[in-house]
């Protein structure tokens, strides 16, 4: 199976905030965000492996500024790592000032998404091979987001991270 880089998964959404998905304050609802990031990751997901992805899991999310209602928005999501059969997708969320132009990062997540077959059994997907600084601490994060994941489900023993191990480690 071909490795791939980051960048043959890059996604870019762009939308308006409209009336009907904005809450009493004339900002975007966490939820309708959410939707919109889940919607410009499983597009990365399926860009990197080329089969039917599902959400396995939202990882991280941070809502740091409000969205307004009439902004333009764009959701910038790229694959930064991928392990067996899942992959993390890492999002940037922008929003545009309507005089200027000026972008300002008001949000970002981190999801996980499985590859599955045409009967929902997971497949096996390509490996990243992460270019620049920024992929490449994306990628060295992701292993250490994923043991994290895993020891809270109670699906691996906090002795068996090695990665989570060796930052508090001297």
């Amino acid at each position: 199976m071909e490795t791939k880089t980051p960048k043959q998964s890059f996604t870019t959404v762009t939308d308006m905030v409209l009336p009907s998905e904005t809450n009493p304050l004339n900002n975007l609802f966490g939820g309708e965000l959410l939707a919109r990031m889940d919607r410009a990751a499983s597009i990365a997901a399926r860009r990197h492996c080329r089969r039917i992805v599902v959400t396995a899991s939202v990882n991280h999310v941070a809502f740091n500024r409000m969205v307004p209602l009439g902004s333009v928005v764009t959701i910038e999501a790229q694959v930064t790592r991928a392990f067996k059969t899942s992959m993390e997708v890492h999002m940037d969320v922008w929003t545009e000032d309507r005089e200027s132009g000026e972008r300002t990062k008001a949000n970002e997540a981190i999801y996980s998404f499985v590859a599955v077959d045409d009967t929902g059994q997971p497949v096996q997907v390509p490996a990243i091979h992460p270019e620049s600084e920024e992929e490449k601490n994306r990628y060295d994060g992701a292993l250490r987001r994923k043991q994290l994941s895993l020891v809270l489900a109670g699906k691996m023993k906090a002795s068996e991270a090695t990665e989570l191990r060796a930052l508090f480690e001297d």
